[in-house]
């Protein structure tokens, strides 16, 4: 495959799949120790520990962006690494709910620094628009490798140890991953067209605002968000409490989710290469509408079944995918080259700002009224972005708009058109 003799890519493709997996036995480890802590509140507990997650991505991520052109790229990626592997090997230390909440402050900020400042990278090293397809739909199976194989590995290690064990795996990890960016050629960034701080903080957010396709994203994190937290928040109460399923049962229900992020993710660049953006994108909200309804249904109905819940976490794991892996690609098609990392910034910040809505919602009103009024609130969250990104999104949308001082269109190249034509 010829993206992947870019050695450079290689590399940094390597260190995300290690980062990811160590990161994959946080979350599950996380959830564990928060059901250890709290017991039947523990999506109370996890839900704020999210919420402490998504406060960090929306406030530190345009931060990062504005900031990122100053220093070399790779030491910084190198640095936040290290840092993540330090908060981590403490978290087996706490011995109370306000310790994990701390520590998740720490790890989620070095988190949001990262993350988006790792993902303009990409674009600067694989430069061909159908390798860095192929690079978007790499990165989102990886993702989902990691969804699916992180609960496996996790339920096969807790017969043999403590869960606590699991962060450790992750420090390890963030440490290999600071290693293998070390050894790649990074370019660093491009200086901004915007001179002042918070100027480069806020254009990817106005860019967003004033790009029809890209308040079409907007709605769609929504969607992902709504669905997404019912997975991420409920999981662990869901599976021990209503199905009294064991520590193992968890992680198995969580890889179910992965499976199906996994296959989408899989057929997606072919399916790119023929369908648009936004028919991929719109559809996987239409999946996720209706995984949440689903999932209301199993719960209202007391359907609550292994076979059940598996399809419907399944679905959910699809729609996710179909959504996520094609928004590189609109990226990149919305801004100039100078922009791509406010652009990515942006995103980073805009879409787990609808993550901070919905994991409140799941842990805390899923705790204390319970999963179906809980699940139900978070369908309608899923249905209103759902029409509010075919409303937000015209069907016809060819146009490739230039962020920075000059405000008129970029003349398109002809990969770009192509590009284009997929974003419309």
């Amino acid at each position: 495959m010829r993206l992947f003799a870019i050695r450079d890519y290689r590399r940094l493709f390597g260190a995300q799949i290690i980062a990811l997996l160590g990161t994959g036995l946080t979350t599950v480890a996380l959830g564990l120790l928060a059901y250890d802590l709290a017991g039947p509140r523990a999506g109370m507990v996890l839900g704020t520990a999210l919420t402490i997650k998504m406060v960090m991505y929306v406030v530190i991520a345009p931060l990062a962006a504005a900031y990122v052109d100053r220093f070399p790229r790779r030491t910084l990626l190198a640095l936040l690494d290290v840092m993540r592997a330090a908060v981590v090997l403490a978290l087996p230390l706490v011995t109370e709910v306000w310790h994990i909440y701390v520590l998740i402050g720490l790890l989620q900020a070095a988190s949001a620094a990262f993350t988006p400042t790792f993902q303009a990278v990409i674009p600067d090293i694989v430069t061909d628009e159908s390798d860095y397809t192929r690079a978007l739909s790499a990165s989102q199976v990886a993702s989902t490798m990691e969804s699916l194989l992180s609960p496996v590995l996790t339920a096969v290690a807790l017969a043999f140890i403590s869960f606590n064990w699991l962060f450790l795996g992750t420090s390890v990890g963030f440490l290999l991953s600071g290693l293998l960016v070390l050894s790649t050629h990074i370019p660093d960034a491009r200086p901004s067209a915007h001179t002042e701080a918070w100027d480069k903080a806020a254009a990817g957010i106005r860019t967003f605002l004033r790009t029809p396709r890209l308040r079409g994203v907007l709605a769609l994190n929504l969607v992902v968000a709504a669905a997404g937290s019912i997975v991420v928040v409920n999981t662990v109460n869901y599976v021990r409490d209503e199905l009294g399923g064991s520590q193992s049962d968890v992680s198995w229900m969580l890889a179910a989710s992965g499976g199906g992020t996994l296959l989408a993710a899989l057929a997606l660049p072919r399916v790119l290469d023929r369908i648009t953006a936004r028919t991929v994108m719109v559809t996987g909200a239409g999946v996720l509408v209706g995984g949440t309804i689903a999932a209301v249904a199993l719960i209202a109905a007391g359907l609550s079944t292994w076979a059940g819940t598996a399809i419907v976490w399944t679905v959910i794991g699809i729609g996710m995918a179909l959504i996520i892996t094609p928004t590189g690609n609109v990226l990149r098609a919305s801004v100039a080259p100078n922009a791509i990392p406010e652009a990515f910034a942006a995103q980073f910040s805009l879409s787990h700002l609808a993550w901070l809505i919905t994991y409140p919602i799941a842990g805390w009103l899923g705790t204390n009224a319970g999963f179906a009024l809980a699940w139900s609130v978070l369908a309608f969250l899923a249905g209103a972005g759902a029409i509010g990104a075919l409303l937000l999104w015209p069907r016809h949308d060819s146009r490739q708009v230039v962020t920075g001082p000059a405000t008129s269109v970029r003349p398109a190249r002809r990969t770009d058109r192509s590009t284009l034509s997929k974003a419309a």
